[in-house]
């Protein structure tokens, strides 16, 4: 794998091309001090102030006796300055507009992953994000995200770099209704469409043993019509949703193997093929 194949995969990259194929989303770059935000461990866990005063936990319960705890008192300005909260008033501002042209709910994703080992902190326990606040808890409590922030080029056989000079922030439309049985993930190599795997693979769906004909007929048409022209590797795998009315939406493309999960499938396997 190549530092290019990895670079592909990229959100900022392959959305302009599957833009009319895909689901509505804006995508905005990270300031370099928010992606330092991200990677520092080094103290609290603090959430961004908000300009808005929007609350990552708006349900929550107020109790003035426990917040006094916590307080600062005057006087300790070092402890006051180390525990002050971050502040990213234009990435505020360009996320809340964002979030209200998308019909008020997205989930979010950084260049590479979604934060979805984080979906547990959310008040609602999936990934769906109001506001900018919500959005700075998930990615600043996911762990896989390191990847994306650290170790994307790990597996690149002519690796010059541990990181992308940029960060990007996709916000993409909320659908309550999504269906996880009928996500999938394709696998492609050598241009040829080797497999499809259903994305969820926890829980069996009796209703993809009536549809597996047709939903592998719907994506193999997808792929030879919109996907294998416009996308330049040879190996990669891609992730698609298939609509009630039959229309097949791209979600997100992947590198072949390395971090890339196989599902219901081995790499050993897909190899073969």
């Amino acid at each position: 794998m190549k530092e290019e194949d990895v670079n592909r995969c990229q959100i900022q990259e392959w959305y302009p091309k599957f833009k009319s194929v895909s689901i509505r989303t804006f995508i905005h770059e990270l300031p370099e001090s928010f992606v330092q935000y991200l990677l520092d461990d080094s103290g609290p866990f603090l959430l961004p102030a908000s300009i808005s005063n929007e609350d990552a936990f708006p349900n929550r319960i107020h109790n003035p006796e426990e917040e006094e705890d916590y307080q600062v008192s005057e006087g300790s300005g070092d402890e006051a300055e180390a525990l002050s909260a971050p502040c990213f008033p234009e990435l505020e501002l360009k996320i809340k507009e964002s979030i209200e042209t998308l019909g008020g709910a997205i989930f979010p994703k950084l260049n590479w992953s979604a934060p979805k080992d984080s979906a547990w902190i959310s008040t609602s326990g999936t990934l769906r994000c109001t506001t900018f606040s919500e959005i700075a808890l998930l990615l600043r409590s996911s762990d896989s995200l390191i990847h994306d922030l650290c170790h994307a080029y790990d597996s690149c056989s002519d690796k010059t770099m541990s990181r992308p000079p940029k960060f990007f922030l996709a916000l993409r439309k909320w659908y309550p209704r999504f269906q996880p049985e009928m996500e999938f993930r394709c696998f492609v190599k050598g241009q040829k469409l080797v497999g499809i795997s259903q994305r969820e693979v926890t829980t069996f769906y009796p209703v993809l043993c009536e549809k597996k004909n047709k939903v592998e007929v719907l994506i193999e048409e997808f792929f030879n019509d919109n996907v294998r022209v416009k996308f330049e590797s040879d190996d990669y795998t891609f992730d698609v949703y298939v609509t009630e009315d039959e229309r097949v939406k791209v979600l997100d493309f992947n590198p072949w193997g390395a971090f890339t999960l196989p599902l219901l499938f081995t790499w050993e396997e897909l190899e073969q093929k």
